[in-house]
């Protein structure tokens, strides 16, 4: 089951249990249900909470996650509204009973933003200079959308977003099987466009790729950076390590090169999963964070957040918040590991502090090890031990003498010579090792040469997925590099031979950033 579909049940349990319900707002909002008038005459079904206050209050636009209804946000809008919010929730189009198809971040969704804008200002007290927009996963990604397309966005919460499509379903040139949920939960609760359904098969059917990534291009908040900083709104943004539908290196990326207020919020866990507690109305930061957000651009309140450090990160390993001026401040150094040579019959290298050229290490491809990673939160420790060398290569290093606090994207640089032409995939996982062998995840990557061809060899340069993460003093780290994962379609057919090599002159190391 997936993270989207287990958020769902308890949403909805939560929701339920509660017995919410259009009667059962509080004594100063009424909630009634609404449908929205889209331009090419597709129905939007929304809710909205308009506070029995007199005046032009501030607007805040919820929209939904991929497969999910508004009643996702009841419990949110509903403190909203009790704040003196007018809170209009609507599901997207495509979805649930909105009409028309899903356009997965298209020019209608766009265009609905605007509409939906529209209509909060003709039908409610919503003051048109103070209006916002949020949402989790696909409501975040529209959120971002909109506020390119329309000034009259000045508040943004983007919560467990993305920022290039292309680089979250097609990083490195891998597919992600995310693209099967995806097409799976559409199907289910509501009506894929032709558009979209010819995108998916180009996809699972590895074709017309270029299409593919131009069909997401045009859906990436990346692509209207300039807009978004001429309009400026201010952009709350928060994602977690193991997200693995929208990992958080585009996230850094984009964040970056916002001109306008912005905040960036990194924590464990995986896709939507932080934000959960206070969609089922148990306290936590982050959404305490969104309404301290909110409150300050839109209601004009001082609730200091300004004041504080715009990058806020929670290691993975530890509690607590660091905070820093930009997210290049987040690491203050890095330390070089090469890849040793591959001793047998250990059928391990070591990671040392000294270049390191000349040797060659093949392994079969095509089978699953140990070191595969998991879809939803925190990966379970796995035996380094048991990682068959048959199929995978190992490097360790020494026991650490002290603690290496690593901050951002490590980077790998490796070589390769495929055995058979055709596509070659590798998955490249990083491990902090305890004193009992057993491995802990601190990040992965995958990535493929699409157009490998027999005896020649070939050099990758890649980042890993940005963790913030502390290997204790006394362990040790580990650097595992395989051809299998089940998050990842494309991967090396069975029986091939794969070796990894370190030319003269061109040794392969990891290089990890770090405090």
């Amino acid at each position: 089951m997936s993270p989207s579909w287990l958020r769902a049940i308890v949403v909805f349990a939560t929701v339920l249990s509660l017995g919410m319900g259009a009667g059962a707002a509080q004594a100063d909002t009424s909630l009634r249900g609404v449908n929205i008038s889209a331009r090419d005459g597709a129905a939007l079904v929304a809710s909205v909470f308009v506070p029995d206050t007199p005046g032009p209050r501030p607007g805040v636009i919820f929209i939904t996650s991929w497969a999910f209804p508004n009643i996702e946000y009841l419990l949110q809008a509903q403190e909203f509204a009790e704040a003196g919010y007018v809170v209009l929730l609507y599901t997207p189009r495509g979805f649930y009973g909105s009409g028309g198809t899903i356009d997965m971040g298209g020019p209608k969704d766009i265009s609905d933003v605007s509409v939906v804008i529209d209509w909060l200002l003709t039908n409610t007290p919503t003051d048109p200079a103070r209006i916002g927009v949020g949402g989790i996963s696909y409501g975040a990604g529209l959120s971002l959308l909109g506020a390119a397309f329309d000034a009259r966005i000045r508040a943004v919460a983007s919560m467990s977003g993305w920022t290039d499509l292309p680089s979250s379903m097609l990083g490195n040139q891998t597919r992600h099987v995310r693209g099967g949920v995806l097409a799976f939960t559409a199907a289910l609760t509501g009506r894929p466009s032709p558009e979209m359904q010819e995108m998916l098969r180009h996809f699972f059917n590895n074709e017309d790729i270029p299409a593919v990534v131009s069909f997401m291009e045009a859906r990436s908040p990346a692509r209207y950076l300039d807009r978004i900083n001429t309009n400026r709104p201010a952009i709350f943004m928060a994602n977690a390590y193991n997200d693995r539908v929208f990992a958080p290196n585009p996230i850094a990326d984009f964040f970056t090169q916002l001109r306008g207020p912005k905040r960036l919020e990194l924590r464990p866990g995986g896709h939507g999963t932080a934000e959960t507690p206070g969609l089922i109305g148990q306290p936590e930061d982050l959404w305490r964070n969104v309404h301290r957000w909110f409150d300050h651009f839109l209601q004009g309140m001082n609730t200091s957040i300004t004041a504080e450090d715009p990058v806020q990160i929670q290691p993975r390993n530890q509690g607590g918040y660091e905070t820093y001026p930009t997210w290049s401040a987040i690491a203050t150094g890095s330390t070089h590991y090469f890849l040793g040579q591959v001793e047998r019959p250990s059928g391990e290298g070591a990671l040392v502090s000294s270049a390191w050229t000349g040797w060659r290490w093949p392994i079969v491809t095509g089978v699953d090890t140990v070191a595969s990673e998991v879809f939803m939160g925190e990966a379970q420790p796995v035996s380094i031990a048991a990682v068959n060398r048959r199929n995978a290569g190992v490097w360790q290093s020494d026991v650490l003498e002290s603690a290496l606090r690593l901050r951002g994207a490590a980077h790998l640089h490796v070589t390769i010579a495929p055995g058979s032409s055709g596509p070659t995939t590798v998955i490249a996982y990083l491990y902090d090792t305890d004193t009992l062998g057993m491995g802990h995840l601190v990040t992965h990557v995958p990535f493929t040469i699409p157009e490998a061809v027999a005896g020649w060899i070939y050099p990758v340069d890649t980042d890993f997925f940005v963790t913030a993460y502390d290997v204790p003093k006394g362990n040790r780290l580990t650097l595992v590099l395989d051809t299998v994962d089940p998050l990842y379609v494309d991967m090396e057919d069975r029986s091939t031979e794969l070796t990894f090599v370190s030319p003269p002159g061109d040794p392969s190391y990891v290089s990890l950033p770090r405090r």
